[in-house]
């Protein structure tokens, strides 16, 4: 029986987009847009924030040295700021306090460098988590086994118990086969009927 429902952040929660970013920030060249994807969003170095082994002010040093000086400024309002504003997934943050009023209990886990803490609570929904699980803290990340095995020792839950949302299919079957059911997110629309499907007890609901 599902017990907790676990959420991944980017893509589930708030929409991660770097291309969007990118324009939000006046790149708007399409040559500049693909350097810095290349050298910052699809980096070793962003991965290794993920993994809690580089701070952004270490990435920064490092990725400028592979840029132009005309997007440093750029580069430093991706890596430091690409949060703001947030852009939450339509109809999250009401799907998410459905599930925590039905009883569940609620939790973050997500690939992300160790400055989600400073915005977490501008995330909308985030106050009816009952925990978050950033992957730099314990230098691990999706879709590792290791990662699905500490998250339930952190919290002293029963794999079997926990249900996990993710935009990314692997990292789902990384869960399935840590003994966890999952959702491959799409749409609120999509999640609610799968939810319902494993008997989470969340209403159907039609986004307009």
């Amino acid at each position: 029986m599902i017990r907790n429902i676990v959420f991944d952040m980017g893509n589930v929660l708030l929409r991660f987009d770097p291309k969007l970013f990118m324009e939000r920030v006046g790149l708007e060249e399409e040559a500049d847009q693909k350097l810095m994807e290349k050298e910052l969003f699809r980096s070793l170095e962003w991965v290794q924030m993920d993994r809690g082994t580089r701070s952004e002010p270490e990435v920064l040093e490092i990725v400028k040295q592979r840029l132009p000086e005309r997007l440093h400024e750029a580069l430093e309002e991706l890596l430091m700021r690409w949060e703001r504003p947030i852009l939450a997934i339509p109809g999250m943050a009401e799907f998410v306090r459905d599930c925590r009023r039905a009883g569940y209990g609620i939790y973050l886990m997500s690939n992300a460098s160790k400055r989600l803490h400073a915005y977490w609570k501008s995330i909308p929904g985030h106050e009816y988590f009952d925990g978050e699980f950033v992957s730099a803290d314990y230098q691990l990340v999706k879709p590792q086994q290791e990662i699905y095995r500490k998250f339930c020792q952190v919290f002293g839950l029963e794999a079997k118990e926990c249900l996990f949302i993710d935009d990314v299919p692997l990292n789902i079957e990384g869960a399935v086969t840590a003994g966890w059911q999952g959702i491959v997110f799409h749409d609120v629309e999509d999640l609610r009927i799968k939810a319902r499907e494993l008997g989470v007890r969340v209403p159907l609901k039609k986004m307009v």
